[in-house]
C-alpha cells in the first residue's frame, strides 16, 4: 500500500467510526504503531483529523472556535451583566474554576481583590487577575488553542484531575432543552466535562443567544447545572421549563 493509499485509508476509517486507536489502525494498515502515530501526526497538521490520547478522532461536523477577540464583542453588555451577577455568587476563600469564555474574562475583569483560589484554563482570565494580590491564580497547562486563547488537550484534563472547587463558572457553544449544554468542537468538550465533574456547585453564564443551539460535542446535561444565569432577552417559556429541572434561574 502506497503511502498516499494509506493516508486515505486511516482517515476513511477515523470518520466512519468516529475514533480510532493506534493498535486499530496498525492492524487495519499493516503497518507497525510508530508509523501510524506518525502519520497521525501528519494528518492532524492537515486539519484531517484530531489526536487523541491513544489514537485518533474525526472531525467531520465541528465548528471552528470563533477568535475571542470576536466573542468578546458579542452580546457585551449582556456578558458583562451575567458576569456581574456571577461575582455575587463568590465569597472569600472559594476556591473557583472560570473556564476561557469571555463571559469569565468579564468576571475576572471585575472580581474584587480578596482571599481566593482560581483555577483557570484560560490565558486572558489568568493575565487580568495577576495583579491581584489576594488571589491565587493555577494556570491549567496544555495545548494551546490560539482562537480562544485556552488550554484543552491531555495535559489540561489531567490537571484539572489534581483539585477539587466549590463553583464553576463556565459558558459554552449552545444550551438545548432536550439535549444539554454543548461545545464547538471535541475538545473543548472534553476539557469542560472534566471541570463540572471537579466541582460541588456548577454555574452555567449563558446569554439568550446560546438557547436552542445544539453545537458538535456534548459537555453536560441540563439536571447537572446548579444554577444559570442569563440575560432579560431570554423567552420566558425557555425560563419555566429550565425551572422544572430544578434549575436556579438569574434573569439579568
Amino acid at each position: 500500500m502506497l503511502v498516499a493509499q494509506r493516508y486515505d485509508k486511516i482517515v476513511k476509517l477515523v470518520n466512519e467510526h468516529g475514533s480510532m486507536r493506534v493498535t486499530e489502525l496498525s492492524e487495519r494498515c499493516q503497518v507497525t504503531e510508530e508509523t501510524i502515530r506518525r502519520d497521525l501526526d501528519r494528518l492532524e497538521r492537515q486539519g484531517l483529523l484530531r489526536r487523541s490520547h491513544g489514537g485518533a478522532i474525526s472531525v467531520q461536523g465541528e465548528q471552528p472556535e470563533t477568535p475571542f477577540s470576536e466573542r468578546e464583542i458579542m452580546h457585551a453588555e449582556e456578558k458583562r451583566r451575567i458576569a456581574e451577577q456571577a461575582v455575587g455568587l463568590i465569597e472569600p476563600h472559594d476556591r473557583i474554576l472560570l473556564d476561557a469564555s469571555t463571559t469569565a474574562w468579564y468576571m475576572a475583569a471585575s472580581l474584587p481583590d480578596i482571599p481566593l483560589t482560581v483555577l483557570t484554563n484560560s490565558i486572558r482570565v489568568a493575565t487580568q487577575l495577576s495583579n491581584r494580590e489576594k488571589i491565587e491564580v493555577i494556570a491549567t497547562g496544555g495545548q494551546l488553542v490560539s482562537r480562544s486563547l485556552s488550554f484543552v488537550g491531555p495535559l489540561a484534563e489531567r490537571s484539572l484531575e489534581t483539585y477539587y472547587v466549590n463553583k464553576l463558572f463556565l459558558s459554552c457553544q449552545g444550551v438545548h432543552l432536550e439535549r444539554g449544554v454543548s461545545e464547538s468542537n471535541e475538545l473543548q468538550g472534553r476539557v469542560k466535562q472534566k471541570m463540572v465533574g471537579m466541582a460541588d456547585q456548577v454555574i452555567l453564564l449563558a446569554d439568550a443567544s446560546k438557547f436552542g443551539v445544539q453545537a458538535f460535542a456534548h459537555v453536560m446535561n441540563l439536571n447537572e447545572v446548579d444554577q444559570l444565569i442569563t440575560d432579560s432577552r431570554i423567552e420566558r417559556s425557555i425560563v419555566e421549563r429550565l425551572q422544572e429541572q430544578d434549575i436556579n434561574v438569574t434573569v439579568v
